[in-house]
């Protein structure tokens, strides 16, 4: 029997000589997944959160009719606050040692065991947010405006109370609570495990999905289309569980929606990103009436600079042809981004630093490493982390620029506290997205060389692009799916002529979709995770462009009211966070604005042909 060589992003990247790249050093959460300290956190959450529990249950109500009853409730809160920041740390850790290697089973049991602890602790704490949703209105607005440390946690208050509506009864919330581990969250297991152990074969060597994904970017075409081939031998064959995976979510997310009274099959989201439906819509629909301006004018551009009349979907995002494609070793990329960061603003920079010099990034690709890129908050008390699979091209600067920008963020937002610093999705990209137009402008600027301006503009464009288009066109797959699951489950056949339809709608009559492109869907961790958590990329996108236009044209006092937005973490709705900006997400011109800055990149790409 052969004996395949299984070959790694990080085997791929050696080859390219990227310099020594970074490696997480999560001692500042705890000292190692067997230490003392996990235990001691683990038996304290626990101890802790019955002791709340039995001090708290059931006197809500009595304490604001009783002497001192707005400070005895700031103490409740600021008691729940202190537990969710240790809980918190608990489940980051855990966390974030799965993604290291979710192929490994030790890692795997512990992100489990201590799962499955943190929800045991805080089950405890479950009562509390209900107990005071149910608090009377004028009693409660009467002691935030009485004691000014209960007023601190307003935001946080009128944030949990907008759930009222929909929240059930404390038995009930409990069952959906516990069940949380033997449901959604064994589900999602399944699909991390799953997706890290498949092995995709070209030429006789096996890649993992991470290399495989990314020779689709590769200069040779040859190269693309054995990448595409063999990412559709592979998805084939494990769609039947991925099909599972995709219609016992779906159904479990309508029995809760069901349940808690959400009208729309994306309610439950806007509620939790706490942005309107109708805002959700108007996105939608500009940016679907944008499609012809936009992918589809850029893509029929793109293959006459293949000299093709339509691409093959494995070509939709090589780079240009007889260009050669910069690689950038980790030292270039990390010097790329914290000039571009200091250009904006030295204190951005600043705090972007320690990320680089304290193993806060984890950069390498190596086997059973979670896919993709994304940078956690853990906790205000510690910091956040990044991970990257870094793999020299001029997208993975763009990406550790965008997830430096989440970690600024984070790091702003931390003096809010547990309850109060996390960022509803749709303003969480801001800071991301705002990164890597800093970087993508400087690198603009310094690119003086015709074709190697171009080969930038057009990786932008497709970089807005898949942003944008393709996340919007993910939400409209994401509605299509749970709506269809609502009148039963749905066979591979149905999911892949409705992934197929959607895209052919986004991406335009300029790219093929060939045999095979109708499994693609079944990679996506967003549908699995986070359910129409997509369109906040949209969001965010638009936004940022909007706000950039601004930025470019603004008087003095634009970094002190960007960063203003970014210490507010999660206490402000969008209105009044884009207000001081002059936007208003409300405003039908408020998308057309940021599309507007796709489609004059797009102009200039044109402009170049004549």
């Amino acid at each position: 029997m052969q004996v395949r060589n299984v070959v790694t992003g990080a085997q791929a990247a050696r080859k390219t000589d990227l310099g020594a790249l970074p490696a997480w050093n999560l001692d500042d959460l705890y000292p190692g997944m067997e230490s003392a300290e996990v235990k001691t956190d683990l038996d304290r959450s626990l101890r802790e959160s019955e002791t709340f529990e039995a001090k708290w249950k059931g006197t809500l109500a009595e304490l604001l009719d009783g002497p001192d009853g707005a400070k005895k409730l700031t103490e409740a809160i600021a008691e729940f606050e202190a537990l969710q920041d240790v809980l918190g740390r608990l489940i980051s850790y855990a966390g974030l040692q799965h993604a290291l290697d979710v192929s490994d089973p030790k890692r795997a049991k512990f992100f489990g065991d201590i799962r499955e602890k943190v929800t045991n602790a805080s089950i405890h704490l479950l009562f509390f947010p209900l107990e005071l949703n149910r608090l009377d209105e004028a009693k409660i607005e009467t002691a935030m405006q009485a004691e000014p440390a209960l007023g601190h946690y307003r935001p946080w208050i009128e944030d949990e109370r907008k759930e009222r509506p929909y929240q059930l009864d404390d038995k009930l919330e409990q069952l959906f609570h516990e069940k949380s581990i033997t449901g959604r969250g064994a589900w999602n297991r399944l699909f991390d495990e799953t997706m890290a152990s498949l092995r995709f074969d070209i030429d006789g060597e096996e890649l993992t999905l991470e290399p495989t994904l990314n020779l689709l970017q590769d200069s040779d075409g040859d190269k693309r289309r054995k990448a595409a081939e063999a990412l559709v031998a592979t998805f084939r064959s494990h769609l039947s569980t991925f099909s599972l995976v995709t219609n016992t979510l779906s159904k479990d997310k309508e029995i809760s929606d069901r349940w808690r009274g959400f009208e729309d099959v994306a309610d439950s989201r806007h509620m939790a990103n706490r942005v309107e439906r109708e805002v959700v819509d108007a996105l939608v629909e500009s940016v679907r009436g944008a499609y012809p301006q936009l992918s589809h004018r850029y893509y029929a551009l793109k293959a006459r600079w293949f000299g093709k009349d339509v691409l093959d979907y494995w070509d939709r995002n090589a780079p240009l042809p007889k260009i050669e494609q910069k690689t950038y070793g980790w030292t270039e990329a990390r010097d790329t981004v914290l000039s571009a960061y200091s250009a904006f603003s030295p204190e951005m920079a600043k705090i972007a630093e320690p990320f680089f010099e304290k193993g806060w990034i984890d950069a390498a690709v190596k086997p059973g490493k979670s896919p993709g890129a994304f940078s956690h908050p853990t906790v205000p008390s510690a910091h956040p982390y990044v991970l990257l699979n870094y793999l020299g091209r001029p997208r993975d600067v763009m990406t550790l620029a965008h997830e430096l920008g989440h970690g600024v963020h984070q790091v702003l937002a931390a003096p809010q506290g547990p309850l109060m610093a996390p960022t509803p999705l749709t303003l969480a990209e801001t800071a991301s997205v705002f990164g890597e137009m800093l970087t993508f402008k400087q690198l603009l600027a310094k690119t003086t060389d015709e074709k190697a301006r171009k080969a930038l503009l057009a990786s932008k464009v497709e970089d807005m692009i898949n942003t944008v288009v393709r996340q919007i066109a993910f939400y409209v797959f994401e509605r299509r799916i749970h709506t269809a699951r609502r009148e039963g489950e749905l066979t591979v056949e149905d999911i892949n002529g409705i992934w197929k339809e959607v895209q052919a709608e986004s991406l335009g009559p300029a790219i093929r979709l060939g045999d095979g492109y109708e499994s693609f869907w079944c990679y996506v961790p967003h549908f699995i995770h986070s359910p129409f958590y997509v369109y906040a990329y949209a969001f965010g996108d638009c936004l940022v462009n909007s706000l950039y236009a601004i930025y470019e044209t603004s008087s003095d006092g634009f970094t002190e009211k960007y960063f203003d937005m970014l210490k507010a973490g999660g206490t402000k709705h969008h209105s009044e966070l884009l207000a001081p900006f002059g936007l208003d997400a409300k405003d039908p011109e408020f998308w057309g604005m940021g599309l507007k800055v796709i489609a004059g990149l797009i102009d200039e790409l044109e402009a170049m042909e004549g």
